[in-house]
């Protein structure tokens, strides 16, 4: 007996579940059914399968919003968040699955991160590299890792982006942790006022004082805002993007930022 409940509303919090609303009289349902139940079973590592029948449950027919069947719809965290309707063939039906089942990863590295944010940084720099190791395909780990790492070991941090192209939702990202580690790795030109100013940036930042650090980068932009080809504005833009909008010193220094560019 189905417990839809169970079997799909709260299962789906653990592992992502596909319905397929079907009947009996359907000749579509009969064409898409034994598909599905095939892919089911190659990719039930991913994804699980949940079959309703309309003529037996017509109240969740209803409730669902059932039209024509087949149809079938993907529930993740207790929501329909993809669907379609009608009998596909089995390679569009592996290509849908692949653009929208969720990354089985996903839940855990957000769970990785929230716990990595309330660490020291040494600390949530050896979690986030536990898991980084474990997925080594997931790009939103890498990117996580190179911004805790990059004050500390700036060369690995660029590393770890080096391979994010400019269609990879992570790109912006990218561009901040290599402008980071360009930062972290300038070396003092002698006569330079902004390269002064950069270089004590620089120590504060690796000593966790990012107050100080972003005060001397808006002084060098000041200085020399073209200073080793816009490191000033980029370092600055970088810090400010890393931390959010909402953090206590974007909102006291970003306006100053602002001005000091013009």
């Amino acid at each position: 007996m189905l417990d839809f409940k169970k079997q799909v509303i709260e299962r789906s919090f653990d592992k992502p579940v596909l319905v397929d609303f079907w009947a009996s009289w359907c000749g579509p349902c009969k064409v898409l059914g034994p598909v599905l139940e095939q892919l089911a079973e190659e990719q039930k590592d991913r994804w699980e399968l949940v079959k309703v029948s309309t003529e037996e449950h017509p109240g969740l027919a209803k409730e669902y919003g059932i039209r024509s069947i087949p149809n079938v719809k993907l529930f993740h965290r207790g929501k329909v968040v993809n669907e379609f309707a009608g009998a596909l063939p089995k390679f569009q039906l592996e290509q849908w699955l692949s653009e929208n089942i969720p990354d089985p990863s996903a839940t855990e590295l957000s769970a990785t991160l929230e716990k990595a944010a309330a660490l020291p940084r040494e600390e949530a720099a050896q979690l986030l590299r536990q898991f980084a190791d474990a997925h080594p395909e997931n790009k939103e780990a890498k990117m996580a890792l190179a911004k805790t790492i990059v004050f500390d070991q700036p060369e690995e941090a660029a590393g770890l982006v080096a391979d994010i192209h400019p269609t990879d939702p992570q790109h912006d990202d990218a561009v901040d942790v290599l402008a980071l580690a360009r930062l972290m790795q300038a070396r003092p030109t002698k006569g330079s006022k902004a390269s002064e100013l950069l270089f004590v940036a620089q120590h504060a930042l690796r000593e966790n004082d990012p107050e100080t650090a972003i005060q001397k980068i808006i002084e060098a932009v000041m200085a020399d805002k073209k200073y080793m080809d816009d490191l000033p504005r980029l370092a600055g833009i970088a810090l400010f993007h890393i931390w959010g909008k909402e953090h206590e010193l974007t909102k006291e220094y970003r306006r100053g930022f602002d001005m000091a560019l013009y």
